[in-house]
């Protein structure tokens, strides 16, 4: 383990002078903090959302229509299609990634929420069909099978809805995380898309058959309303301001720097960099237009501030698309959709920070040094020393910010982990820790091990801040 105390970091006036590489200057002030009022507004109008779906039905049921089990069971079947129904707009507008979402909830918050309802939805759709089969087989007095029969052959739409739930199904099956795990990245991209398919396939059967849509009237009308707002925020946050962005911003492979055996710095320049609003720890979805990478993207971190003449990458060579990085050529051109995230200095909670990385987790953190206030802290956790990247530009910032820089070397079993990856080698190194907001980027059983030291160690949960790519 090396200590490198505040202002006591070698390495020069600044980084390395590499094309594209960030010369020494006047260092900015930290980030202002952003506060939570934009999250708390959007989660209003979702129970917002969620009551004005459901009231119709509350105000269509008159008092003691309920008399027996199979009104009982027919009136649950309504209510959790309405529930189905907003919780499917709801999570199609959370894959649009419109801005306006990216911004104040970012893109780990938006997955994670988008996991949770996805259950949620998957929950609502099985009781949505399974209660209106049971309560309709009873009052027609028919079998269950019978009453199935009779749905996909008598009432109109109910073949594409039954479909719409199968696809929901599978989507939900590769969504588990060990079968997720056993697909590649891309695979399992292309089947997740496929749920777009229940919106168009479930939308009409709603319309026909659904006791509180098929009149004409407000509520028919505020649906398709919903509907066709939902349908635009797609197509603008996945079609036309990527369009917008990359006709302004025109990104090209400008360099490929190998920074060890298995990881390696894409350098990106471009028009008008200047005026992208760009944070230390965003991340963008990169389509690189070369023969082997231009059919996919995948979500990358920038690995150093933002600046008028470059982007950067740093990317840890996993699979076959991370190879093809290696042999990008300057002047490849580059398709980039965000940048996304609240993984960011200006979304800390506290004055101070901790960040601890793992491997080429330094990435963001190492974009986050440049704009997190002096005084902040970092632990930088790797199996070798070959596998410490951009150390030089750390050591930098440790003298240009103030900053405390531990590099931690070894597995986790000897000695030097052991003593700092625990509650009591936290607070050793950092004694105010429960005063500081920590930010987690590396492996997962790295951020797994650190959390539970932070959370032994006294930290609140609200300050431990961790980065998780989403769709």
């Amino acid at each position: 383990m090396l200590n490198l105390p505040p202002g006591a970091a070698g390495g020069g006036p600044g980084p390395p002078a590499r094309p594209g590489a960030r010369p020494a200057a006047p260092v900015p002030p930290g980030r202002p903090r952003r506060g939570p009022g934009g999250r708390r507004a959007l989660a209003a109008l979702f129970w917002l959302g969620l009551v004005a779906a459901v009231l119709p039905w509350w105000l269509d049921t008159p008092a003691g229509s309920l008399a027996d089990t199979a009104d009982l069971l027919t009136a649950g079947g309504r209510i959790t299609g309405l529930l189905a129904g907003y919780l499917l707009l709801v999570q199609v507008l959370m894959m649009s990634r419109l801005g306006v979402l990216e911004r104040a909830l970012g893109g780990e918050r938006i997955s994670r929420l988008h996991r949770d309802l996805g259950a949620t939805l998957l929950v609502a759709v099985l009781a949505h069909m399974s209660l209106l089969v049971v309560g309709y087989s009873r009052q027609e007095r028919k079998t269950v099978l019978g009453e199935v029969g009779a749905l996909l052959t008598d009432y109109e739409d109910m073949v594409s809805a039954f479909v719409a739930a199968g696809i929901l199904v599978a989507v939900a099956f590769t969504a588990v995380r060990a079968v997720r795990r056993r697909l590649p990245y891309e695979l399992w991209h292309l089947l997740h898309a496929a749920s777009y398919l229940t919106l168009l396939l479930g939308y009409a059967h709603q319309f026909s058959n659904g006791a509180q849509l098929y009149e004409p009237g407000p509520v028919r009308t505020g649906w398709i309303a919903a509907y066709l707002l939902v349908v635009a925020a797609l197509v603008w946050g996945r079609m036309l301001a990527p369009l917008v962005f990359n006709l302004r911003h025109r990104l090209r492979v400008a360099d490929v720097v190998a920074e060890s055996p298995d990881t390696v710095s894409v350098y990106l320049t471009g028009q008008r960099l200047n005026q992208i609003d760009l944070l230390g720890g965003q991340f963008f979805r990169w389509r690189f237009l070369n023969p082997g990478c231009w059919w996919q993207s995948h979500p990358f971190s920038v690995s150093a501030a933002a600046n008028d003449r470059w982007l950067r990458i740093t990317v840890k060579v996993v699979g076959g698309y991370t190879a093809e990085l290696r042999d990008l050529t300057p002047g490849t051109r580059v398709w980039a959709q965000g940048p996304s995230g609240t993984f960011t200095a200006a979304h800390r909670t506290r004055e101070r920070a901790l960040l601890i990385a793992g491997g080429s987790g330094i990435a963001p953190l190492r974009a986050m040094l440049e704009e997190l206030p002096p005084g902040a802290a970092l632990i930088y956790r790797a199996r070798t020393p070959a596998d410490v990247l951009l150390h030089q530009e750390l050591d930098w910032l440790a003298q240009a910010r103030q900053t405390s820089v531990w590099y931690v070397v070894g597995r986790r079993d000897d000695p030097g982990p052991r003593q700092v990856m625990n509650p009591e080698g936290l607070r050793r190194l950092v004694p105010d820790l429960t005063r500081r907001d920590v930010y987690l980027c590396g492996p997962g059983g790295l951020v797994d091990e650190a959390v539970a030291a932070l959370r032994a160690a006294g930290v609140p949960r609200r300050q431990i801040h961790l980065t998780a790519f989403e769709l």
